[in-house]
């Protein structure tokens, strides 16, 4: 278990976690700012993506109140200033009853914290569309900051979607 505060509780993926992952990327509400709804995963397509990867990304299931909601991969950046230590962060709620209720605010201000205690993370770093509403309103009041836009930055759904670089700095906590 990576950790668990409040009533949030994020360890690393499972093979059982499997089934989830194909509930959660085949659902077109998730899917319209997470793969694309003209992605939609299978079994062998969330194999290949979530599992017997070694890539140096942290795959986690998120769970609120012991029920499985969610993803969250976390991963270190080493092109930026190597004074710093850089990290970042995607992520998903699954179970879209689960949305509205503050707990993707929860969940992303416990892995900045996470992060910069057990990580010594001095920066942490997104990247989601601009059209991304209420990620971006959510992201903002975890403290990130728009960084610059990224014009065509993401394949999505058929075409190039201009995304916002956003970043948490230590010295915002």
């Amino acid at each position: 278990m990576l950790f668990e505060k409040e009533r949030i509780k994020v360890r690393q993926l499972q093979p059982e976690d499997k089934h989830l992952l194909v509930k959660w990327l085949s659902n077109p509400s998730v899917l319209e700012y997470y793969e694309g709804r003209d992605n939609p995963f299978d079994l062998e397509k969330v194999n290949k993506k979530f599992y017997n990867r070694e890539n140096g990304i942290v795959r986690c299931l998120v769970e609120y109140e012991v029920v499985s909601i969610g993803y969250i991969q976390i991963y270190q950046i080493d092109d930026f200033d190597e004074k710093e230590i850089v990290f970042g962060m995607d992520q998903f709620i699954g179970e879209t009853d689960y949305w509205n209720r503050g707990i993707g605010t929860l969940l992303v201000k416990s892995m900045v914290e996470y992060l910069i205690e057990q990580k010594q993370t001095t920066r942490v770093i997104m990247d989601p569309q601009i059209t991304n509403i209420r990620a971006l309103a959510c992201y903002e009041k975890c403290g990130f900051k728009k960084i610059r836009l990224l014009p065509k930055h993401e394949f999505h759904e058929g075409k190039y979607r201009d995304c916002w670089l956003i970043e948490y700095k230590k010295s915002s906590l």
